[in-house]
C-alpha cells in the first residue's frame, strides 16, 4: 500500500522545538485518522532532539525538517532530516547511571523498522515507521487462548 504525504514541518533547531513537533505530529495524525499516537509523538521527539544535539541543524540559524505520511491510518512513517554530522545516528550503550544516550533504543523498540540515510547535499534522513492503532488488549487476547479446547 502506498504513503500518503500528510505533513511536513520545518522549525529552528532549537531544544524549545521539541514538543512543537511532537505535539503538531499528534495533530496531523488524528485529524487524519490514526488512534493512537503516542508511540509515534515519542519517535519523533527522540529523533528531532538527537537532531538538534548532534549535528549542524542545533547550530546557530540550523533548521530541522520532520515530515509525517500515512499508510490507510494503521502506520505512519516519521522521518526527520537533519544538515548533517561527520558522526552517524547509532544506538550506544550508556552507564546505567547517565541521564541520556538511549533515544535510539526507544526509536529502535517503538518502531516496526527505521534507518538513516545520507542525502546529496551532507545532511540526513533518519525515518521510523511505527503502528498507529490501539493494539488489542493483552487481557482479551489471553482468554479467548485459554478458551481454545485440545
Amino acid at each position: 500500500m502506498d504513503s500518503q504525504f500528510l505533513a511536513e514541518l520545518v522549525f529552528p533547531g532549537q531544544e524549545s522545538a521539541v514538543s512543537v513537533v511532537r505535539q503538531s505530529v499528534r495533530h496531523v495524525l488524528k485529524a487524519a485518522g490514526h488512534q493512537d499516537t503516542y508511540d509515534a509523538e515519542v519517535i519523533v521527539s527522540e529523533l528531532v532532539a538527537n537532531a538538534i544535539k548532534h549535528t549542524a541543524s542545533g547550530q546557530a540559524g540550523g533548521l530541522v525538517i520532520a515530515s509525517v505520511a500515512g499508510i490507510g491510518n494503521t502506520t505512519t512513517i516519521i522521518e526527520v532530516i537533519d544538515q548533517g554530522a561527520p558522526t552517524v545516528p547509532r544506538m550506544c550503550e550508556p552507564a546505567d547511571d547517565e541521564c541520556s544516550g538511549r533515544g535510539l533504543y526507544l526509536v529502535a523498540s517503538l518502531a516496526a523498522q527505521w534507518g538513516v540515510e545520507g542525502d546529496v547535499f551532507g545532511g540526513r534522513r533518519v525515518w521510523a515507521e511505527v503502528l498507529t492503532v490501539e493494539s488489542a488488549p493483552v487481557v482479551a487476547v489471553a482468554a479467548s487462548l485459554l478458551d481454545v479446547e485440545p
